[in-house]
């Protein structure tokens, strides 16, 4: 089995664990359930009902506290009060109930000391489970003080509180106010200026004479017992001016002032104060109130946090603005709430702040864990709350600190995890989560036990469907470790997926079962302690199909009937056919009313026939109907006379009697058929409260009726009105009847559209279609949900309300659980709606999916692969798998790409899934990984991993080019793909010529021609036939792959060189100034004026070599109204037309586009040199006519020519010069220094150092060279050591010198190596290195004098190897 494999490879015991409570739902059978696995199975109690934490009880009767729990052996049962062991048998008043926890007290005396704090223990060999404490409140009967109450004396416009204080309950009653005025007694109307505070007290913001009218009284309804208490009226007077000056006797002045009542500025009634607080918990109702006296009446408006208060669809304003209702808090209610109240008077504001805080509610209840011994599991207790809870954990009761120590078990804040179970690990764990605001209490068993597996329920079934049904097949199983659970057909395969579902419980479901799926189908489970099988024989049964119906139809008084209903049904199921008259059983006769087969016969036919029939079908596995009306006519007598006939007279006298809760009767009084018999009455009715005299017709009547039973809508006011028809028409309504109230009844609409859907990962919304009011059929309708866990035996759990929503807090993570709703009123229950199933909340997925794998990588696409997520670790419903991946970098390593991250979603839900990305970019490293994702979160990524694509074809080479650096030639050139997409090969040139363009070249044909190109060159040029010849040039790039995309572009119009007017060819305004100028003038006729259009000539070159320069002029001649200025500009002229010719094919229609003014055109002159290698192109702007040309290759040839250009086009060229340089060269004035040039100071310097070094090598090798020892010495005494004789060339005197000889010694000595190399760091001589002597030098470095000072024999000194110059020389030493 799949546990018994886990145990083996030594799966975690999280994994492990998760697995089992995924496919595990069943609790251990007991005794009630198959008697003949008591001896194998046990288990641990578990409480199944226990009373509530609050409990009320009525002292006069039997007080009962329920505690029932179900365990093998049958718990024991044991209560504490007030913690303490409490002594059942002992005690007279109180019993327990056998088999039952449940205790019933007969307190007839002193039943006070009943009040306490209880809880229940049930108890067998295996643990001890216990209840949440139960606290016994005692009903004690409201009392109010029968007290005389004093009137309540005030001035008119004052404020005035009446409190009312009602007894305190519990429970809390409902209070509210009536006033009595006799003879009658009201509920006092409330308003802006009269309101009743939510403490039950009645608030006036200021008082008014009527005031005085009425008592007021303060009632209270008690909801435990239903009961309804008056406390003693009070009596209030209101005081006028007249009042006042009956008893004061007032000046006329004053009493005038007192006649108007004084105005006063808002004061606070409820609450007091400037500010206040209010600490409220999560889930319970939040009232805010202001309540504000004062004379006008103050308007009372509200702000949160600083903002207009956000009334939102859980929050209501009630109270005419003066209480905030908010049913259930949330954390997002708290903040601070000012209410302002106002009036002309004056202004005040009260702060209210709100505080929410949370009691403890579940996230994750631990449940029970039956588990095999040697395997693992978690007990898992996860709480929430404001303050966070604190969790506790107790086994069988007792504080786990506490408790016997088990190696295998680990207790780790909110998990006890259980490794190597044995039965030593049976026992019962209660986890506790408590805060300040209260407290949770949840009990889980862990039971260890070792079970053959067995099939609960009857064995070897017949089950019988219907095609097209859905058939349950039952196989309830109970092991340890949990079996593997297998259905096939005959033995054989295994039936899942397609119509075949196997639910948790084993039960197999086939939908839309066929006639081929009859046949054995065979339940087998198994895991390593045995197996067990069941057999369960289907049998598919042809469904009932009426193929004749019945049909209505008019008949004859005393003519025979047929109503027919042919059937057709399987041949082996028996059926049963009835026939029903309005709703009751045809009574059949042999001598009038019969049956034949399946027909109805009614012979000599009466008024007694007429009625609705339904044929009704039925076998023991289903029913069918099919109707029919059928209507009886009277004869005809042909010996009347004729008279005329009309519309009948409306009825009249139209009475209700028989009234129930959805139908009353209604009469009336035929009016005259006018001698046209009268054939159906239609009855309409009225419902409409709020605009009267919308008549619906109700339904039709035969025409001899004048008595019916109008079937109605309960709790629905209605008026009737009655319309006779005949064959002529219809008559005038008739006068309405009295309006009439159906009583109350319960619902009879299930609500609609119920379905549960998880909102956060441990609660569930449910949620339905309210019914419309009609429907409501009675007062205050509200709504009973019921939810139970799927496959599960637990009780149904409901809850009451009347919002369209129920939240369920307490679930497992995307459980399923079966729902339902009926609606509720003040006169009962609605039906219940059909079970459906909703799922709890989903988590975000714990797991990745694993072994992320490619294959058949190419160029653009690869193919995925991954191992699914198993389905307890998505955490919710499958939606999709997601792969993320990027292009990481380009196997080009030169090659820059962008590394934005992409992704795709495959929703694959197959054993083994896979999937194609597609869009890649060849020759690419990519990175990817893949997650598993559920209706609302992404799970964790799994392995990242790296695949190369293929190479493939580049993309189009990048920034194509077409240039004219020749009037007789094109360059192109281009750069790299953008995407390379592999090693680039090489480049393909396609080009030819446009003939359609080129009316020179057309009679050549259009051949093309293809170039090839290694990698490194980008560029080609071409020699064109002549000056009108385009071509269309495609190049593209080869990789190994193959041929890339070709880029196609044309080369640009240019003008022709020549200067020869072109006959009949008229230019665009720009093409004129800028292209092409010709030399002829065009005179167009615009507006009834003339406007000239400038030409101008071409510039003429001229070349002259004087001084070693080139020297370039030019001119240009300008005809009709244009001006050659100095500087090259064409002059302004008037206006011209713009030119257009749009005509491919016959060129030369010219049309005139629009008229634009002739601006100035800045004019440059560039110099094309052409020498026998390449071109340039020199921009010369010069004032005067002339310029000059420098950089000119000695000895060369050259070829010139000159345009005209402005800033955007390029004129026509100039004439050719040709000329040679001499050899040597022009010398050009503006020639560089050659001193300045960075390369030649390099050059210098590095010249100038190899010297250096040269120089200083050299004296080194003279020094050393034998004429005189090197004396060296460091700053400490160090003795010179002298060189040999026999490598002297001259010799050394030891006698002292004269003071004045070493001075001038001194001063011509070169210093030595050492001192050079040392000056850096200090400045002295060689002299101090010495013992005081002295040394003189030739100008040729030989020794002119002798040592002086202290003698010191050659044989004292130290000639050994020890002597180093410590300088960085010693290299270059030991190289010379």
């Amino acid at each position: 089995s799949l546990i018994h494999m886990l145990m083996r490879t030594l799966v975690g015991p999280g994994l492990l664990l998760f697995l089992w409570q995924s496919v595990w739902a069943l609790d251990v059978p007991l005794e009630s359930e198959s008697a003949n696995l008591v001896v194998c199975f046990l288990q641990p109690p578990t409480i199944t009902k226990q009373s509530l934490q609050e409990h009320i009880v009525d002292p006069k009767e039997t007080m009962v506290m329920e505690c029932e729990a179900k365990g093998n052996p049958h718990p024991i049962f044991s209560w504490r009060r007030n913690g303490k062991y409490f002594n059942v048998a002992r005690d007279s008043q109180v019993s327990m109930r056998r088999r039952s926890g449940t205790l019933d007290i007969y307190a007839k005396h002193n039943p006070e000391q009943y009040e306490a704090e209880y809880q229940c223990i049930a108890s067998n060999q295996y643990g001890s489970a216990y209840t949440h404490k139960i606290r016994l409140r005692l009903y004690r009967p409201p009392v109010w003080p029968r007290e005389i109450l004093e009137p309540v004396v005030i001035s008119a416009g004052l404020p005035l509180v009446l409190p009312c204080d009602a007894p305190p309950g519990p429970p809390k009653p409902e209070t509210y106010w009536m006033s009595s005025s006799f003879p009658t007694m009201q509920a006092v109307r409330q308003d802006r200026r009269v309101s009743m505070g939510v403490n039950g007290d009645l608030y006036f913001s200021n008082v008014l004479v009527n005031d005085s009218t009425t008592d007021y009284c303060c009632s209270a309804r008690f909801p435990y017992k239903n009961m309804i208490q008056q406390k003693m009226p009070v009596v209030v007077k209101v005081l006028t001016s007249e009042s006042l000056n009956t008893r004061f006797k007032f000046s006329p002045e004053s009493l005038q002032a007192a006649r108007t009542v004084a105005e006063a500025a808002p004061t606070w009634l409820s609450p007091k104060g400037s500010s206040s607080s209010i600490l409220v918990l999560q889930g319970e109702e939040l009232l805010l109130e202001c309540i504000a006296g004062g004379m006008p009446t103050p308007r009372i408006t509200w702000t949160k946090d600083g903002e207009d208060l956000p009334v939102t669809s859980h929050m209501k304003v009630k109270n005419f603005n003066k209480m905030i209702q908010i049913p259930k808090a949330s954390f997002e209610d708290a903040g601070e709430y000012v209410c302002a109240a106002t009036n002309k008077i004056g202004y005040i504001e009260h702060t209210i702040t709100v505080r929410v805080r949370a009691a403890p509610f579940w996230l994750e209840r631990p449940t029970n864990l039956i588990l095999a011994p040697e395997e693992n599991g978690q007990l898992v207790c996860r709480s929430d709350g404001a303050p966070r809870p604190t969790i506790s954990w107790s086994i069988n009761g007792e504080p786990i600190e506490t408790s016997t120590p088990q190696p295998n078990r680990q207790v780790s804040g909110e998990t006890i995890t259980f490794r190597s179970v044995s039965t030593e690990n049976t026992a019962v764990y209660q986890c506790n989560a408590s805060n300040e605001h209260g407290y949770l209490l949840a009990n889980a068993f862990v039971n260890v036990l070792h079970a053959t597996p067995r099939i609960i329920g009857p064995r070897n079934e017949l089950i019988k469907t219907i095609e097209g049904h859905r058939a349950f097949l039952d196989c309830r199983f109970f092991g340890s470790p949990v079996p593997e659970l297998r259905w096939s057909k005959y033995g054989q395969g295994n039936l899942e997926g397609n119509r075949f579902r196997t639910h948790r419980n084993g039960t197999l479901e086939i939908k839309r079962i066929q006639i081929e799926d009859q046949g054995t189908y065979l339940c087998v489970i198994s895991n390593i302690a045995g197996r067990d099988e069941n057999q369960v024989r289907v049998e598919v049964k042809e469904p009932i199909i009426i193929v004749t119906k019945p049909r209505s139809m008019k008949v004859l008084r005393g003519s025979d009937v047929r109503l027919e209903c042919g059937v057709k049904a399987d041949i082996t199921t028996p059926i049963k056919t009835t026939w029903m008259k309005n709703k009751n059983q045809a009574a059949l006769s042999w001598s009038r009313v019969s049956m034949d087969e399946s027909n109805l016969v009614i012979t000599n036919v009466n008024r007694g026939d007429e009625g609705n029939y339904t044929c009704v079908i039925q076998n023991d596995l289903e029913q069918k109907s099919a109707s029919a009306h059928l209507m009886v006519m009277g004869r005809t007598q042909n010996k009347l006379p004729v008279r005329l006939k009309d519309r009948p007279s409306p009825p009249t006298d139209l009475e209700l009697s028989d009234p129930y809760e959805r139908s009353v009767r209604l009469s009336w009084v035929p009016g005259d058929s006018n001698h046209s018999p009268i054939t159906e009455y239609l009855v309409q009715y009225d419902d409409d409260d709020w605009i009267p005299g919308k008549w619906k017709n109700l339904s039709t009547y035969p025409g001899n009726l004048n008595s019916v039973m109008l079937h109605l809508q309960p709790f629905t006011y209605y008026e009737f009105r009655v319309i006779a028809n005949n064959e002529i028409g219809s008559s005038r309504p008739s006068r309405p009847s009295k309006r009439f109230q159906t009583s109350g009844a319960p619902p009879d609409v299930i609500p609609k559209n119920l379905k549960g859907v998880g909102t956060w990962r441990n609660n569930m919304e449910i949620s339905w279609e309210p019914l419309t009011w009609r429907e409501w059929n009675g007062p205050h309708l509200k709504y009973l949900v019921w939810w139970r866990r799927r496959d599960s035996r637990e009780e149904w759990k409901n809850a009451t309300t009347k919002w369209l929503k129920y939240y369920i807090y307490d679930a497992d993570t995307f459980t399923p659980y079966e729902l339902k709703v009926q609606a509720v009123n003040d006169f009962g229950l609605g039906p219940e709606s059909p079970v459906v199933i909703g799922y709890s909340g989903e988590d975000r997925p714990i797991a990745a999916p694993l072994n992320l794998r490619v294959s058949d990588i190419e160029s653009t696409q690869v193919t995925l692969h991954w191992d699914p997520v198993t389905r307890e670790s998505i955490m919710g419903q499958l939606k999709e798998y997601k792969v993320y991946y990027w292009r990481d970098s380009s196997q080009l390593r030169w090659h820059r790409v962008n590394r934005a991250m992409r992704s795709k979603v495959f929703p694959n839900s197959n054993p083994e899934p896979s999937g194609v990305v597609t869009d890649l970019i060849p020759y690419s490293n990519y990175v990817m990984y893949i997650v598993v994702t559920n209706s609302r979160y992404e799970g964790p990524p799994s392995n990242h991993i790296h695949f190369s694509t293929p190479e493939g074809v580049p993309s189009a080479p990048r920034s194509f080019r077409i240039q004219q650096r020749h009037l007789d030639s094109i360059y192109v050139d281009w750069d790299l793909p953008e995407e390379p997409n592999g090693v680039i090969t090489g480049y393909s040139l396609k080009y030819q010529t446009v003939s359609h363009l080129s009316t020179v070249n057309a009679s050549r044909g259009e051949e093309l021609k293809v170039e090839e190109f290694p990698p490194n060159v980008t560029s080609f040029s071409i020699r064109r036939f002549d000056r009108y010849t385009r071509y269309r040039f495609s190049v593209a790039a080869h990789t190994r792959v193959g041929l890339g995309e070709w880029h196609t572009e044309e080369s640009p119009h240019y003008t022709t060189e020549t200067s020869t007017p072109q006959p009949n060819r008229h230019w665009n305004l720009q093409h004129l100034a800028l292209f092409y100028l010709t030399n002829s003038t065009e005179t167009v006729n615009t507006n009834q004026q003339l406007y000239t259009v400038a030409s101008l000539a071409l510039p003429f070159l001229n070349c002259d070599e004087t001084d070693q320069v080139l020297r370039l002029t030019w001119n240009c001649q300008i005809h009709t109204n244009a001006v050659c200025d100095s500087v090259g500009s064409l002059g302004t002229a008037t206006t011209a037309p713009s030119l257009y010719d749009d005509d491919d094919w016959i060129p030369g229609k010219w049309k005139n586009l629009s008229t634009y003014p002739v601006y100035s055109y800045s004019m440059s002159f560039f110099l094309s040199c052409l020498t026998n290698y390449s071109e340039r192109l020199l921009l010369i702007n010069s004032k005067e006519p002339s310029g000059v040309v420098t950089d000119l290759i000695p000895y060369s040839n050259y070829v010139m020519y000159i345009v005209v250009t402005n800033s955007r086009y390029e004129g026509p060229p100039s004439n050719h010069i040709h000329f040679s340089t001499p050899e040597g060269g022009i010398y050009a004035q503006d020639q560089v220094d050659i001193s300045t040039q960075g390369w030649f100071i390099g050059i210098m310097c590095a010249v100038a150092l190899i010297v250096l070094i040269l120089l200083i090598v050299c004296f080194i090798k003279r020094s050393r060279g034998g004429k005189y020892p090197e004396l060296v010495r460091d700053k400490k005494d160090i003795s010179l050591e002298l060189v040999d004789d026999k490598d002297q060339e001259g010799t050394f005197d030891y006698r002292k010198l004269e003071t004045r000889e070493e001075e001038r010694g001194l001063q011509r000595a070169q210093p030595s190596v050492e001192a050079i190399l040392k000056r850096s760091d200090s400045d002295d001589s060689l002299v101090e290195y010495g013992e005081g002597g002295e040394i003189q030098f030739n100008e040729d470095g030989s020794f002119i004098g002798q040592y002086t000072g202290t003698r010191r024999d050659v044989r004292d000194l130290d000639f050994g190897g020890n002597l180093e110059l410590h300088s960085p020389m010693n290299t270059i030493y030991s190289l010379a």
